[in-house]
């Protein structure tokens, strides 16, 4: 089976190193981008599963990105990520098809778990039983 791919899109290199760590462990291969451009080569030419998506970012925002990610593949997941709590963009954000949100800073194990559920990773890692 491929490794699912991550592509972690934000303009802060300390958080980008560290999600990149995290999902590396985790057995995804992973991209990072630090600005909207980046982020859509990527998604291009490695069509990623699934994409952490910052809110602000300079150049482009989040929104932006996101419009243009499900332009491109409706299919890719994306998860946004926001240091503010602007409850209109989290909104559009949704309309436009992230399935949910994390604010900074996040608790790093529920965006793992959030991650594995949405990739159907091992679900021997996360605490969440599934029933039928």
């Amino acid at each position: 089976m491929d490794k699912k791919k991550v592509l972690i899109v934000d303009d802060q290199n300390g958080i980008r190193v560290l999600l990149m760590e995290v999902f590396s462990s985790e057995g995804y291969n992973t991209f990072q981008a630090a600005n909207g451009r980046l982020a859509l080569e990527i998604v291009k030419e490695h069509s990623p599963d699934l994409v952490l998506l910052d809110m602000k970012i300079p150049g482009m925002d989040g929104l932006e990105i996101l419009k243009h990610i499900k332009a491109i593949n409706r299919d890719i997941k994306v998860i946004m990520m926001t240091a503010y709590g602007e409850l209109d963009m989290i909104k559009e954000a949704t309309d436009l098809g992230a399935l949910m949100h994390f604010t900074k800073p996040f608790d790093i194990d529920e965006m793992r778990i959030a991650v594995n559920m949405q990739l159907g990773g091992d679900s021997s890692n996360n605490r969440f039983a599934v029933g039928s």
